[in-house]
C-alpha cells in the first residue's frame, strides 16, 4: 500500500530527527492516518476532486475544530489540538485502524497525530490554502 511511502515522506516532512517512537513514528501515524481515510472511509462526503488532506481537515473543521485547521492551513501562528479532540473528531473504526498499524493504543495515535498533524499541515499548506493533487505529488512538488 502507499501507507508506507506515505509515511516516509511525512517521516521526512517532520524532521525525521531522532523522533519519539521509532524512525518514522508520527510520519508512519499521520501516512497510516491519510491511508486509512483515503481509502477504507470510501468518497462519497468529500471525496471527488479533494486530496485525503482536505478530506481530513474537512473532517476535523466539522467536528469543531475549525480554529485550529485554519491556524495551521493559514500563515500565523499554529493552535495546538489535544488527543482527546483527535479521538473525538476521528470516526472510531479508522482511529483503530491507525492504532493498530502503528502498534499503539487508540490514545497513544491520536496524541501522536495531534503532536505532529499541525506541523505537518502547515508545511505542507505554505500559501494559506490546501493544495491541489494527491498528497505525495504536494510533498515532492514542494520538495519537502
Amino acid at each position: 500500500m502507499a501507507g508506507n511511502d506515505l509515511g516516509s515522506l511525512l517521516g521526512s516532512l517532520l524532521g525525521g530527527s531522532g523522533g519519539q517512537s521509532g524512525g518514522s513514528g508520527a510520519g508512519g501515524i499521520l501516512g497510516s492516518l491519510i491511508g486509512a481515510l483515503a481509502g477504507g472511509q470510501g468518497g462519497g462526503g468529500a471525496g471527488g476532486s479533494t486530496n485525503p488532506l482536505g478530506g481530513l481537515l474537512d473532517m476535523l473543521t466539522g467536528s469543531g475544530l475549525s480554529d485550529q485547521t485554519r491556524s495551521w492551513v493559514g500563515t500565523g501562528e499554529n493552535q495546538s489540538v489535544s488527543g482527546a479532540q483527535i479521538a473525538e473528531a476521528l470516526p472510531d473504526d479508522t482511529l483503530q485502524k491507525v492504532a493498530a498499524d502503528a502498534g499503539v493504543s487508540p490514545q497513544e495515535a491520536a496524541d501522536q497525530i495531534a503532536r505532529s498533524l499541525p506541523q505537518a499541515v502547515d508545511k505542507l499548506t505554505p500559501n494559506g490554502s490546501v493544495p491541489q493533487g494527491s498528497l505525495e505529488d504536494i510533498i515532492r512538488q514542494q520538495q519537502l
